[in-house]
């Protein structure tokens, strides 16, 4: 089984849909197909630099496509409803169960009040969830006024995820437009998400940096 097969797959594109048809209605930013499918190609190339087998890759890949359709059930604790309803989906469409053990261990550990880099799908998914910050990510411009986390995601104009093997280093860059959000404002709603990333970043034996506006924060 491939991502692409479950990049078609109509059951998955309405669980994913709906779960954010729910995040519309609670004002949450964008967890569509752009988010689900950048996560996928984000965690891929992390795992793909640091040598990592293709099956992996691969599975990392579906992990990270499928990895908010629990939102479709109820935000809260939507990482573990993700997962059994992964596993449901996975085994009818005849995944190995040594497959779908990886693929739900890595949906069930990405929200961070409950999350574990304990391996490596969940690790590289972490990351690439965690750090998927950008300005199109808001649905209503207008609500910056009123919403921090909706006035941080707009006043980043680049986010850039570089995985540094030779200097054993992972850097989230971003450019934050300080007029639109102060950079507290950033670690104001994400330094709990940044803390985990470091986790993630550790189990690969990087050194998790964040960089803002050509400065290291952490």
């Amino acid at each position: 089984m491939t991502f692409e097969d479950i990049r078609n797959n109509e059951e998955i594109k309405v669980y994913i849909k709906q779960a954010d048809a729910s995040l519309v209605a609670l004002g949450y930013t964008e967890h569509s197909f752009a988010h689900v499918t950048k996560c996928a190609f984000v965690a891929a190339e992390i795992l793909s630099t640091l040598g990592y087998d293709e099956h992996t890759i691969e599975l990392t890949k579906i992990a990270a496509y499928m990895h908010d359709i629990g939102n479709v059930i109820n935000r809260t604790d939507h990482a573990q409803s993700g997962a059994v309803m992964a596993f449901r989906i996975l085994e009818k469409l005849g995944m190995p169960a040594v497959d779908i053990s990886a693929v739900i261990t890595a949906i069930g550990n990405h929200d961070e009040h409950t999350a574990y880099p304990v391996n490596a799908i969940a690790a590289a998914l972490i990351l690439a969830d965690k750090c998927d910050v950008r300005r199109s990510r808001v649905r209503n411009p207008r609500s910056i006024a009123f919403d921090i986390h909706d006035r941080v995601n707009y006043a980043v104009e680049s986010s850039e995820l570089i995985t540094d093997k030779d200097a054993r280093k992972l850097i989230l860059r971003l450019q934050i437009n300080t007029e639109i959000c102060a950079v507290i404002d950033y670690f104001e709603i994400f330094m709990e998400r940044m803390l985990l990333c470091r986790k993630a970043s550790d189990f690969f034996k990087l050194h998790f940096v964040l960089e803002i506006n050509g400065q290291e924060i952490m």
